[in-house]
């Protein structure tokens, strides 16, 4: 299925969701799932073989397969043991949770794929737009995030461990903060 046309569908979802009363909803800020978990929340992908359905059972079709453990997506909606999950395209479905992970992970300013081999999200020693650079990556790599401060955000590639802002990595809210 052309990218597009999941672009345009998700579009036509969210306007009709809108003129439904969504926006206030959304306006509200995080819910609360039937799990008793914040909605929406970030969450990675446990196994490397990972399903998405049309729907919240087995019996819907799956309409893509995801083969990469870890990679962060974002819970937006629960119904019994059934997730409905966007990935970073902003391609949603449903997932059983036991296919997902509290475990935080994010991906190197995904947006910016394609832009150039001199496109580089900067790793620093400390949390300051002036400390020494320890890594470059590049957009799309795949990090473990051990904890954002609500500007920037801990983490380790490789072994590497150090600090991104949290503007340039899809898997934490702006202003989110944890440990």
């Amino acid at each position: 299925m052309p990218k597009g046309f999941k672009r345009s569908c998700f579009s036509v979802i969210v306007t009709a969701l809108l003129f439904a009363g969504g926006s206030e909803a959304m306006a509200q800020g995080p819910t609360k799932g039937a799990s008793g978990l914040p909605l929406p929340r970030f969450v990675s992908l446990k196994s490397a073989r990972v399903n998405l359905r049309i729907g919240p059972s087995t019996d819907y079709a799956t309409s893509w397969m995801y083969t990469r453990a870890g990679l962060p997506v974002e819970i937006i909606q629960e119904y019994d043991n059934w997730r409905r999950i966007r990935d970073s395209d902003g391609t949603e479905g449903w997932v059983n949770q036991t296919l997902l992970s509290g475990e935080r992970t994010a991906l190197a300013a995904p947006w910016m794929k394609g832009k150039g081999d001199t496109v580089f999200v900067n790793v620093r020693q400390d949390a300051q737009t002036n400390a020494s650079v320890v890594a470059k990556l590049q957009p799309g790599v795949l990090i473990k995030v051990l904890e954002c401060n609500g500007t920037w955000c801990r983490i380790d590639v490789a072994g590497t461990k150090g600090w991104v802002t949290q503007t340039e990595i899809w898997g934490a809210y702006p202003g989110e903060a944890f440990k």
